[in-house]
């Protein structure tokens, strides 16, 4: 039996700030701002791949995460130590190449999606950032690709930011494969305040409204839930 996840009320946060339409950040521009100006900044490949990024996706580059973000995922990278990590997700490999830098040399990086079109900009990049003897890309689903590999604690960390709908299964077959310690980041929690209103019910929506709760009472591992942008939930496994 797993921990009873919390009692919360669900409501609808529309007129109150967060548009039910809003699916980015869940913090104020000025506040959102305030807060990249106040992190290590991009360096000169970062800002060129974010750049090439926007224009490639006429300047809807939804599924780039933001630099403060992935900032903390270079850090969390770096204080666990992290040898060995999955991404589910890779998009143009913004997040590959801070998840790499945060690993030691000799460390390797997972890094699982289903488009030849998109990764090819990151292939470029993570060579420009000096960290693609550290990527291994994988290209297909991503669900095939992690139950193809061992079903043994290998790994230290992972991220995950692909396709809602199999968020849940994701963390199944990665917690399997984490060691004690190891740590699970998940992107866009909240779906932009979306779970918190019970009208919302398309898959992704179920999905994630049904994962939260599994994680908050989910006696395998220890999780936070931080409003950062679209907000995050970083796991400990127990």
């Amino acid at each position: 039996m797993g921990r009873q996840p919390p009692d919360l009320t669900v409501r609808s946060f529309r007129g109150e700030g967060l548009q039910a339409e809003h699916l980015g950040d869940l913090v104020h521009p000025a506040v959102a701002g305030y807060t990249l100006a106040h992190t290590t900044p991009a360096d000169a490949v970062l800002r060129e791949l974010a750049a090439e990024t926007n224009e490639a996706t006429g300047g809807v580059a939804l599924m780039q995460i933001t630099h403060d973000e992935d900032a903390l995922l270079t850090m969390l990278t770096q204080l666990t130590g992290a040898r060995r990590a999955i991404e589910v997700g890779v998009f143009t490999g913004y997040s590959s190449i801070c998840i790499a830098r945060g690993l030691p040399t000799d460390g390797h990086l997972l890094a699982l999606d289903v488009s030849d079109k998109w990764t090819a900009i990151a292939d470029r990049h993570w060579e420009k950032a000096g960290v693609s003897d550290r990527i291994e890309l994988r290209l297909g689903p991503a669900l095939d690709s992690l139950r193809a590999l061992p079903a043994t604690a290998d790994y230290d960390f992972a991220f995950i930011d692909a396709d809602k709908e199999n968020y849940a299964a994701y963390y199944e077959e990665i917690l399997l494969r984490l060691r004690p310690g190891g740590v699970i980041v998940l992107d866009n929690v909240p779906q932009g305040s979306r779970v918190l209103d019970p009208v919302h019910q398309e898959p992704r929506h179920v999905t994630m409204r049904g994962l939260n709760d599994l994680v908050a009472g989910d006696d395998r591992g220890d999780a936070v839930m931080l409003p950062l942008r679209d907000g995050v939930t970083i796991i400990r496994k127990r």
